[in-house]
């Protein structure tokens, strides 16, 4: 029996996400180079990306590129950054017939020119799109984030466009890439490890965990469906004790 069969459909989480890690391992025991794991991660992205969508997940985000990942050898990143424009325009009919929309968070400046384009171009054609939106984690950690909105929050006070008494939680979201997305109620992580690797810090503040053994080039459908049930199993208190929810 499959694990979508299984679901509850009124307790879907409305966003996953998910940090794409074991490329290399999983290229390693294939007996090849990096760059091949990598290329063998799309039909993965396509796995988690066709799933949520059927089950009525509204928002994605992938982490797909750190800002430590710049500190990889160059030709690695090189290849990288070709796998993304390659990815984007062949991927752009099934976000099409899907209507998916695509988005990103990060600091999107520090990609080459050609992976720019093609990022703004697939964002552009699939901006009418109604359907779940895909978010692209690129050249994006968290402590960046913040320290930019920091810088912001800093800038917007010294220009009396904000005072620091009426600061709030709430404002500070307003200065995060984040600000037009709720914040994840499930993090999928593969490959065994269990840490979070500078993700979405702020907005994972109260995200339930889940780490899968699997590595990311075998990740399938029904570990995404899994992964979902397993969180519908879970007490979500915010805090609070079961009496109180």
């Amino acid at each position: 029996m499959s694990y979508k069969t299984q679901l509850d459909k009124n307790n879907i989480p409305a966003h996953i996400s998910i940090i794409m890690d074991g490329n290399g391992r999983w290229a390693k025991k294939q007996g090849l180079a990096r760059i091949f794991g990598h290329r063998n991660a799309i039909k993965a992205v396509r796995n988690a990306t066709e799933a949520c969508a059927e089950i009525g997940v509204k928002y994605l985000t992938l982490y797909a590129f750190s800002t430590e990942n710049w500190n990889r050898p160059k030709f690695e990143v090189d290849a990288l950054m070709e796998l993304l424009v390659n990815s984007l325009g062949k991927e752009l009919p099934t976000l099409m017939k899907n209507n998916i929309k695509l988005a990103t968070i990060g600091n999107t400046e520090t990609l080459p020119k050609g992976c720019k384009k093609s990022l703004s171009e697939t964002i552009n054609k699939t901006n009418s799109n109604t359907g779940m939106t895909l978010i692209l984690a690129l050249s994006y950690s968290s402590r960046w984030e913040i320290t930019n909105a920091i810088k912001s929050i800093i800038n917007d006070v010294q220009h009396n466009k904000l005072k620091a008494e009426e600061f709030t939680e709430n404002k500070f979201k307003n200065y995060l890439n984040t600000k037009d997305f709720p914040d994840p109620e499930l993090m999928i992580r593969t490959s065994g490890e269990y840490r979070i690797s500078n993700f979405l810090l702020w907005q994972s503040a109260y995200t339930e965990l889940c780490f899968l053994d699997k590595l990311w080039p075998d990740f399938e459908k029904e570990d995404l469906y899994q992964a979902v049930l397993d969180y519908q199993s879970r007490e979500r208190r915010f805090g609070k004790t079961s009496e109180q929810i």
